[in-house]
């Protein structure tokens, strides 16, 4: 038997406000049927809701009230690029989860698990009865067919998945039975489970084997002719697509695989120009105190809009339940203001986590070797740093509202950096010109440096044009860096090319990015500013690609000092002990600060969003982050409208 630790017990059990996980204390008879599903349960296509439900459903005490089922929650998606917006309103379903208030991991699909004292062994327990939105089982084969034929398989695994290798090895599978199974770590990984909790990280819950074994080889004969007929080259495009976990573009672009989340897409993004939509899952494993079946809304309508613009416009009409993403924007906040009347709506608040308002990033893998030469000198991009007047871009952009900062700790947390979080934020373009005149001292009869190979410096900024506040920023920043005779030039572009380009792609100079953490476990989890290791280190596409997977394709075997950074990070990981923990951190951050691989501009203040009126059950304050997808954690399947 495996002895659960005290620190993983009270992880497991610990109860928050607004949610809280109790026995199954309510009889199958009071489960309440939804009159969405009366008229198919009366004609015999769907078994009634306590045969629907698993043995142990998940109680959800909702934050102010019990609700009714029935409804629409009104929303909206902006641009074609991405799909991620979907995580944070209906797709938050891993086997255990952040609390609301982001102070610890709570069960969820998993009804429980055990970890053993040295962070070795893990061990799983499934919800008994458990269903598929299409009212197939949901068991352990998943776990396993995600493991062995898709994690596994080399011929369709798209890598990641880092948090499930520790001690060079990954962690070994063995299904008990059903419902209970088990890894084996060959060395500790004390950040598993809340891995796991991190936004879209958690593919156990996502594959549903007894669908997507139809398109895979080892299944199907026929997985080839079915991949012809739509014109793919072979099964295993198709597979990949049909299980979209690589992307969300094309995991949200699917409306035919079931799901564990509360709400199916009936009309995937991409299915229709101008909307798309979710009904409630019937198998949904949440009830409330009631004995009701979440989640309360019937539908989720999402409008797909254009641009921040039309977004605002269809705010201020009324037309949008709630949303802070793309509009919670400083220079939006006074027009919102005095719109709330006409659109019956209110602000909550937003605690910002993120770890800087921008930041800045170069490609150190540019295929081009001089400015791979020149992005990879520290002193060219302290040059860059000191060009910027952060004030005047807090001030015009943030109102005031915020201090210069680079990417780094808040300083109200026990982590915090101030050599991390300070040096280099000054403005002082004689600083900038001096250290550009040792680098790049040659200039062209307009003033603009070149470099070595006698070519005018230029670097363009690819940014995704629905981050408005970037846009705007970078309005103000391409010129600070042009006075220093850098040919400084933006570039924006749809969201889906952005991910194309950027994300997904080498040939860059540059871009700016938010988000990442600013405190606690969350940076510690998303330390992606102070060592490469995801796809969101987009300033080293090649060496986080080598953190994860060295044989890809893609990956760059990072000079030494990345290297042993990324095995510090390893180590991190790899410790369930809170204090070293902290002390591992206080390193990684040491290194990150000498080795200065981003700049940012400032601290971000609190942010806000808008929720209708009638809306219940939503928090007044919660974290926005997109580890805690926000307003996921905070539980949207017992939001609903009075």
């Amino acid at each position: 038997m495996v002895r659960m630790s005290r620190r993983a017990f009270v992880a497991a059990t610990t109860a928050l406000a607004g949610t809280m996980v109790l026995p199954n204390v309510l009889r199958a008879q009071e489960y309440r049927e939804s009159a969405f599903f009366e008229a198919q349960v009366a004609s015999g296509a769907l078994p009634p809701v306590n045969e629907r439900l698993p043995e142990n459903p998940l109680v959800i005490t909702p934050l102010h009230r019990p609700g009714q089922q029935g409804g629409t929650w009104n929303h909206a998606l902006v641009g074609g690029g991405s799909l991620s917006m979907l995580v944070r309103y209906q797709s938050y379903e891993p086997m255990f989860r952040f609390s609301p208030d982001w102070s610890g991991v709570i069960p969820n699909v998993a009804e429980s698990y055990e970890v053993s004292d040295d962070s070795t062994v893990y061990t799983f327990t499934l919800r008994k009865g458990m269903k598929w939105s299409d009212g197939h089982p949901y068991t352990t084969e998943d776990i396993r067919f995600w493991y062995e034929d898709v994690f596994l398989d080399e011929e369709v695994t798209m890598g990641g998945q880092a948090w499930w290798y520790a001690g060079g090895a990954v962690g070994e599978l063995e299904i008990v039975d059903e419902q209970v199974f088990r890894v084996q770590f060959r060395a500790p990984n004390g950040f598993f489970v809340q891995q796991l909790a991190w936004a879209q990280q958690d593919h156990l819950t996502r594959t549903p084997a007894h669908y997507l074994k139809q398109f895979h080889l080892k299944y199907n004969p026929e997985a080839n002719a079915i991949a012809e007929q739509r014109g793919l080259a072979s099964w295993i495009p198709l597979f990949q697509t049909e299980c979209g976990l690589h992307q969300d573009n094309v995991f949200f672009q699917n409306s035919n695989r079931p799901t564990l989340d509360a709400w199916k897409l009936t009309i995937a993004p991409g299915q229709d120009t101008e909307r798309s939509a979710a009904e409630r899952n019937p198998y949904y494993f949440k009830v409330d105190t009631e004995g009701t079946q979440l989640p309360y809304f019937d539908r989720i309508n999402y409008q797909m809009v254009a641009d921040p613009e039309v977004l605002l416009l269809k705010a201020l009409q009324g037309e949008i339940d709630m949303m802070d993403q793309y509009i919670g924007t400083p220079a939006n906040r006074p027009v919102l203001f005095d719109g709330q009347e006409t659109g019956d709506y209110k602000f909550y608040t937003l605690k910002e986590t993120a770890a800087n308002t921008m930041v800045f990033q170069l490609n150190f893998n540019h295929p081009d070797p001089v400015r791979n030469a020149l992005f990879n000198t520290r002193d060219f991009r302290v040059a860059m740093s000191v060009a910027i007047d952060r004030q005047a871009l807090i001030d015009t952009v943030f109102i005031s509202q915020g201090y210069p900062a680079q990417p780094s700790i808040i300083n109200t947390d026990p982590l915090y950096h101030e050599r991390l979080s300070t040096q280099h934020t000054e403005y002082d373009p004689d600083q900038a010109n001096a250290l550009l005149d040792t680098l790049v001292p040659n200039r062209d009869s307009e003033g603009w440096r070149l470099d070595s190979e006698g070519r005018r410096l230029t670097i363009i900024f690819e940014v995704d044009q629905s981050r408005t506040i970037f846009l705007d920023m970078m309005e103000l920043a391409i010129p600070m860096f042009q006075a220093v005779g850098l040919d400084a030039q933006l570039r924006t572009m749809d969201r889906s090319l952005w991910e194309e380009r950027v994300r997904n792609g080498r040939e860059f100079d540059a871009t700016v990015h938010s988000f990442g953490a600013n405190s606690g476990i969350a940076a510690m989890l998303d330390a992606r500013y102070f060592v490469p290791i995801n796809s969101n280190s987009l300033y080293a596409p090649g060496w986080q690609q080598y953190y994860n997977n060295p044989s890809h394709p893609n990956a760059i075997e990072p000079p030494a000092e990345i290297k042993a950074q990324q095995d510090l990070y390893r180590t991190l990981l790899a410790t369930g002990d809170p204090e070293q923990q902290a002390e591992l951190m206080t390193k990684l951050l040491d290194n990150a600060a000498d080795q200065f691989l981003v700049f940012g501009v400032s601290q971000p203040p609190d942010g806000y969003g808008i929720v209708k009126n009638n809306m219940v059950n939503v928090m007044d304050t919660m974290p926005n982050s997109f580890g805690w997808p926000t307003p996921g954690p905070a539980r949207p399947e017992q939001f609903f409208k009075a």
